[in-house]
């Protein structure tokens, strides 16, 4: 009888490995049974899953969706077999996490050796990007994403919040004024954070209802700690999280401005793939996180602002 579980494993490899020779090697098996495997699978399914030429190996359009198919069935089968093996309740086997750079880099470094003391059977494989990835289609087991999230299948678990804050530094504002509403930023030099879904557009609200404003942004860049360099450098005012810039501003290194005018709260949350069955692995992680930050060092309510 086929074992349709063994010719999805291998055809994965395959796909993740991008050959049929290092594929055989990770899986410990010689290349003509890896060959022998997607060819009968192939033939099984009745679709060609793979492009082969003397030079690459590529997933045709058919391979790459069974791909994301198995790469699902196969996790859901390792998450099984491990809570049975622990007895259903102990956190154990690879996490493949995925955060956003700066954040992760801030907040949740330093918390990661306390998660793994705490679950001596977990494994970690943290990766660090801000570009939005597909947790099915890529393997990832949960995510952390800052915003205000779309409505999709996923799951989703609030860690936290944090706001947008225009400020600059002390030295900046001595030298070119401070703003007193948002329509004033259109004359002051700012750094643009690229990545920023209203783009250009910073919004407020203030007594008045809602202000948007369109800036000039003398510098632009992808990444927020990028940002808060030029700031703290005084090269101008920056929109940025409240988890970025919350030392800096507690520190008087930056000043929040125009009070009176608020923008936009970004949830924090953990997602993860809609299932019926939750990993222990994952369950572990997201109740470590919420722990962690249910009362997070941004948290304005300790006073860390102060405004000019």
């Amino acid at each position: 009888m086929t074992d349709r579980f063994e010719e999805m494993r291998v055809f994965a490899a395959v796909v993740e490995a991008g050959g049929f020779t290092a594929a055989a090697g990770r899986l410990g098996m010689s290349k003509a049974a890896v060959s022998r495997h997607v060819a009968e699978l192939e033939a099984r399914l009745g679709v060609r899953l793979l492009h082969r030429t003397t030079r690459r190996l590529s997933s045709t359009a058919e391979g790459e969706l069974f791909y994301a198919r198995c790469r699902e069935l196969l996790a859901r089968l390792d998450e099984a077999e491990a809570e049975l093996g622990s007895g259903s309740t102990a956190a154990q086997g690879v996490a493949r996490v995925n955060v956003p750079l700066s954040f992760g880099l801030m907040h949740l470094a330093p918390l990661w050796p306390g998660l793994l003391a705490r679950h001596p059977g977990l494994e970690l494989d943290v990766t660090l990007s801000d570009r939005v990835v597909d947790l099915v289609d890529e393997g990832y087991d949960l995510a952390l994403r800052i915003g205000q999230l779309p409505a999709s299948s996923l799951v989703s678990r609030r860690l936290a919040a944090t706001r947008l804050v225009a400020c600059a530094a002390p030295a900046y504002l001595a030298a070119h004024g401070a703003p007193a509403r948002p329509a004033e930023l259109a004359r002051h030099a700012v750094i643009g954070y690229s990545l920023f879904a209203a783009g250009d557009y910073w919004s407020f609200t203030g007594a008045l209802g809602e202000e948007t404003v369109k800036v000039q942004p003398r510098m632009r860049t992808n990444n927020g700690d990028t940002c808060r360099a030029a700031a703290l450098a005084a090269q101008g005012i920056i929109l940025q999280p409240s988890f970025m810039i919350g030392a800096d501003l507690a520190e008087g290194r930056l000043v929040e401005l125009m009070p009176g005018w608020r923008a936009i709260t970004l949830g924090i949350y953990a997602v993860y793939p809609s299932r019926k069955f939750l990993a222990p692995k994952v369950r572990a992680i997201i109740d470590f996180l919420v722990e962690a930050f249910a009362d997070p060092p941004w948290n304005e309510e300790s006073g860390l602002f102060h405004k000019t």
